[in-house]
């Protein structure tokens, strides 16, 4: 079949227009991402000072990574813990040790008032009054058959103790009593910056007092006489600094507070009665033993003899005898109570958190010794009612007690 020519007229009398073949639909032949639209660039203000900064532009990888399948512990890795380890506790010396405090030398106010009597040091005095009195009573019967010279022993003795001040004489009683010792240059440069530092929070003047060290491995220190402050090695080796400060300022303030020097010169003076005590008592004890050979009527004798005597002794001193019985629970009580006030003095200097690390330390070793006495098979003797009430320091519950306004925050 044959096609009409071009100018052939169509159907309708329309011209005969050639037929174009039609081009197929164009579909995507893969995933096309779509173009983002195009902004034009915001143009900066006019002005030199606002120009934005420019940044380089990261570099682009010529072409896609393939993703990487996620790598796993080999072996037996996976069977640690996730959560971090703890820290090793750190040293006592290190500046990151919560307890340590800075020691440099910086300004120091002296107070007018170094040291004074508190209640304690009275209330020790007071009660070492009956000793006092049978001391002298002692003294007074070994110098009768002096005679004349008698008055000047029982004179000479009253001056001794005066002696308690005297520096030589408290550091033959350091040396020789407290079996304390001079510190070596190396623990003086350790301990001298420390009791700089309380002395200067203190207002006192630190060279008032002499520092000594004790050769023991138990966490302790010591105030004597009128300028003794005394350590222990393990105290001065094993504590931060700031737990150290704690303790020194706990014993300057029965310094400051009267108590070394009160408790000594009680101490002192009731030395000859203490040893008349225990020559009596010895004396007794030997006549019961050999009183026993005689059968029983003479251990019947020799008491009814030892009790009229005390009878005659407690109504010639007017019962001042008998409060000897009761004068040891007293003065323990007295002691407690100072130990308190060491206590608070040592806090109001600002140590209170160090102090308290500190008893408990020492509860711990306290404990640690009954666990082995009752090992052994003995009896903890801390633990009875009457050894709590003989006891010189408080417990640890109590102290931490009255520690407690000085440990809460201040608002």
């Amino acid at each position: 079949m044959t096609q009409p020519p071009p100018d052939h007229p169509g159907p309708a009398g329309r011209p005969h227009q050639p037929q174009t073949p039609q081009a197929a639909p164009r579909y995507p032949t893969g995933r096309q991402h779509p173009v983002p639209p195009q902004y034009p660039a915001p143009q900066p203000p006019p002005g030199p000072y606002h120009l934005p900064p420019q940044y380089p532009a990261a570099p682009q990888p010529s072409s896609p990574l393939p993703p990487q399948a996620p790598q796993y512990p080999q072996g037996a890795a996976h069977l640690q813990p996730s959560h971090p380890r703890p820290a090793p506790p750190l040293p006592p010396d290190s500046p990151l040790h919560p307890h340590h405090i800075s020691t440099d030398r910086a300004r120091i106010h002296i107070s007018a008032r170094q040291r004074h009597t508190d209640a304690t040091a009275f209330g020790n005095l007071l009660l070492q009054l009956p000793n006092f009195l049978c001391s002298l009573f002692v003294v007074g019967l070994v110098s009768l058959p002096l005679g004349d010279a008698g008055v000047l022993v029982v004179l000479a003795w009253l001056a001794s103790g005066a002696l308690v001040f005297h520096r030589p004489t408290e550091s033959a009683l350091a040396r020789h009593l407290l079996r304390l010792r001079y510190p070596t240059p190396q623990e003086r440069d350790k301990i001298e910056p420390v009791w700089r530092e309380v002395t200067a929070r203190a207002g006192v003047e630190g060279r008032n007092y002499e520092l000594w060290v004790e050769d023991s491995d138990s966490l302790n220190a010591v105030a004597a006489a009128g300028h003794i402050v005394g350590v222990t090695r393990f105290a001065m080796n094993q504590l931060p600094n700031g737990e150290l400060a704690a303790v020194m300022a706990h014993e300057l303030g029965h310094h400051v507070g009267g108590h070394a020097w009160s408790g000594l010169l009680g101490y002192w003076y009731a030395l000859p009665g203490r040893l008349a005590w225990r020559v009596l008592c010895a004396v007794t004890g030997f006549l019961f033993r050999v009183s026993r050979v005689f059968s029983c009527f003479g251990v019947l004798f020799l008491g009814l003899l030892v009790a009229g005597v005390a009878i005659t002794t407690i109504s010639t001193l007017y019962g001042i005898p008998l409060l000897l019985l009761g004068l040891p629970y007293a003065l323990a009580a007295v002691g407690r109570r100072s130990e308190l006030r060491a206590d608070r003095h040592a806090a109001a200097l600002g140590f209170a958190p160090m102090l308290a690390a500190v008893l408990e330390k020492l509860h711990f070793q306290e404990q640690q010794a009954a666990a082995l006495t009752a090992a052994h098979g003995g009896a903890a003797a801390a633990g009875t009612p009457v050894s709590r009430l003989l006891s010189s320091h408080p417990d640890y519950h109590t102290r931490l007690h009255h520690l407690r306004p000085y440990l809460q925050p201040t608002r």
